[in-house]
């Protein structure tokens, strides 16, 4: 009897659940909107797998290319990055709840509070009156400065991954509710921003190993992307039009892709995840580049950020607060059980961590 593997068969009973309510509500009508908004269902065809695979989220695909190759109006293409996302990143979470993927809970708890605060304040207070362009920009400022800092943690020999945050006082709390918020506010105006500062926070400072960090901060921006979504259609009542025939015909697509996305990166080594995202961030900034048209002061302004963001970033990784070489033992508990224990055991200001067998360099 052949076994199918467990993250198969959840896969495909998340997408199937999907496809289900999908050919309820709508039914052979979802084709005739298929054949007019093709190019958007296959866009996030590539989207969904970022979205689940990576600390980015899909909004990183789908905002550029349907601002700038679809010519969708940007507030426009901010809400179905939350609306694809609430559906995508959703399937994606519950992926790796169900296959028992190590992730960081404490972390979503209080991040994804504090996200969800500020995401919802961003949405109704700040986002209205920030220009796209400048929020645009910004983020892939972010995004740059991540890279530089991750490059030169890479010529750290010797520096131990952590599978969970190996010290929780009232100061991890705080530092993670700042950045939960932050993440929240940038997720508002940008679409995505919770994951890529919470990744930071991990990896540079908490030295939290990708393979965790990664599906946490998927998780996190879940989560956020749901609140910010509910207040567009709630709140702002603005989740109306063309955007909603887009997040009818993406949608089944979004539920098989970003699972999948978030499996791949399980399969990956820290160092590959790590390749990806620079080749993510790279496209990020060559499309920045191209398709944002800067001035002057934009430019000078964009170039100082810039510098701001590494020198946070540096000034993150040269903290070995959390990077000691902590003693090994574990007595005789193997790489899987460490694997499935890592989100659920609690770790206080005495908590071992463990390193990552698949070293850097």
């Amino acid at each position: 009897m052949v076994r199918v593997p467990r993250v198969l068969l959840v896969n495909a009973v998340l997408a199937a659940i999907v496809w289900l309510i999908w050919a309820k509500v709508w039914g052979w009508g979802y084709f005739t909107r298929l054949d007019e908004h093709w190019p958007v269902a296959l866009t996030m065809v590539f989207g969904s797998l970022v979205g689940g695979g990576t600390s980015e989220g899909g909004g990183a695909i789908a905002f550029p290319v349907m601002t700038k190759v679809l010519t969708v109006p940007p507030d426009q293409a901010r809400i179905f990055t939350f609306a694809i996302q609430s559906i995508g990143m959703t399937a994606a979470s519950l992926s790796i709840l169900l296959c028992r993927v190590p992730i960081e809970r404490r972390v979503v708890l209080y991040g994804s509070t504090a996200g969800m605060l500020g995401v919802v304040l961003s949405v109704t207070m700040i986002a209205p009156h920030v220009p796209l362009k400048l929020v645009r920009v910004l983020f892939t400022m972010l995004l740059v400065a991540l890279a530089v800092a991750l490059l030169v943690q890479l010529r750290q020999r010797g520096y131990r991954r952590n599978f969970v945050v190996p010290m929780w006082t009232t100061r991890e709390r705080n530092l993670v509710l700042g950045a939960g918020f932050a993440g929240g506010l940038l997720s508002g105006v940008a679409g995505v921003g919770e994951n890529c500062v919470m990744f930071l926070l991990l990896v540079l400072l908490f030295r939290v190993s990708e393979k965790v960090a990664t599906p946490t901060t998927v998780v996190m921006m879940t989560l956020v992307s749901i609140a910010a979504f509910l207040t567009h259609v709630f709140v702002v009542r603005d989740f109306t039009g063309f955007v909603v025939d887009y997040w009818i015909t993406a949608a089944p697509v979004v539920a098989v892709g970003a699972p999948l996305g978030a499996w791949i990166c399980t399969r990956l080594t820290p160092l590959t995840i790590r390749g990806v995202l620079f080749v993510l961030i790279f496209a990020e900034l060559v499309s920045t580049l191209l398709l944002v048209p800067f001035t002057p002061t934009l430019a000078v302004g964009s170039v100082a950020v810039l510098v701001v963001f590494t020198i946070v970033c540096l000034v993150l990784i040269r903290q070995d607060t959390y990077a000691r070489p902590w003693p090994s033992r574990f007595g005789g508990d193997t790489r899987t059980d460490l694997d499935a224990g890592a989100a659920e055991r609690p770790a206080g200001p005495n908590a071992r961590t463990r390193e990552d067998l698949q070293d850097v360099g």
